[in-house]
Order: C-alpha cells, then sequence, then structure tokens
C-alpha cells in the first residue's frame, strides 16, 4: 500500500462533497499536469490511502481520508465539449488525461494547516513543504504516520 495527498478545491469539489457522493466514491478527475497524470497512471492502486487536502480556500490543510477503489482510466472529461476539462487533443485511441476512482474514510478530527505540517521537523519528504504545487503526491509512511498524530 502506498500513501498519496490529492488536493482538491472545496469550491469546486470538498471532502463533505466526496462524503455526500453515491456510495461515497467518485472519479478524481480533471488531473491536468503530467507528473501528477504519471502519479495516478503509473503509481496509484487500488488500496491506496489518501489524505483529501484542500487548497485555495480561507482553511487551506488536510481534511479528511480517502482510499482507491479503482486504478487508472481515460478521464472522461477530456471527451466532453461541454467540460472545462476538454483536451482537443485527447482521442479514445490516445488518450492523454487519467483518473482513479477514491472512496471517503474519514474527516479528520480536525484540520492540519499547511503552516502546521511545516512547523512539524518530523514531516521530511512530503513536497508541500518544499513549495510542491501538484495535485497528486507521494506521501511516505513516516510522514503520513506524523500528519495523522497531529490529529489527535
Amino acid at each position: 500500500m502506498a500513501y498519496w495527498l490529492f488536493k482538491t478545491e472545496p469550491d469546486a469539489f470538498s471532502l463533505d462533497d466526496l462524503k455526500n457522493a453515491p456510495k461515497q466514491t467518485t472519479l478524481w478527475e480533471g488531473v491536468r499536469n503530467y507528473q501528477a497524470r504519471n502519479f495516478m497512471r503509473d503509481g496509484v492502486k487500488v488500496g491506496d490511502s489518501v489524505m483529501i487536502y484542500h487548497s485555495s480556500c480561507k482553511h487551506v490543510g488536510v481534511a479528511g481520508i480517502a482510499e482507491v477503489t479503482k486504478e487508472a482510466y481515460p478521464d472522461p472529461t477530456q471527451f466532453d465539449l461541454s467540460s472545462d476539462y476538454y483536451d482537443a487533443k485527447a482521442t479514445s485511441d490516445k488518450p492523454r488525461w487519467v483518473v482513479v476512482e477514491v472512496t471517503y474514510q474519514s474527516h479528520l478530527k480536525k484540520l492540519i494547516s499547511l503552516k502546521d505540517i511545516k512547523a512539524n521537523d518530523n514531516i521530511t519528504e512530503i513536497a508541500l513543504k518544499k513549495g510542491g504545487r501538484l495535485s497528486i503526491m507521494p506521501v511516505t509512511k513516516n510522514d503520513w504516520d506524523e500528519i495523522i498524530k497531529m490529529t489527535q
């Protein structure tokens, strides 16, 4: 099992939206960065744990936990002319973008802010501390455990 952090803007899609989705599951759509896409395509597997991170909002930070329940497949929004994520260069023979499906697990007891993550010297590898802007990023077991400890 691997650990991941998935960023989302809660005005567009929040942890509560995931919790309230049918079967508490959704496809993670709209990733349009090649490195983040490659993580989803090549690294993210069924059973992996995901921290849901709210960004571009008043209260930025890790809000909750989800689990990957379906591995990468072509993102249907890349083919949808009416979607904000439409990509004219994507074809069904050569899709450019992928999604995975995630299922809600829990809200954290409290939001773990970026400021708190940066202040924790035991968190050493997470890209957030290094100014990482990717919407999908790996998290080491140590950093995962440290962030979870911060919710206690």
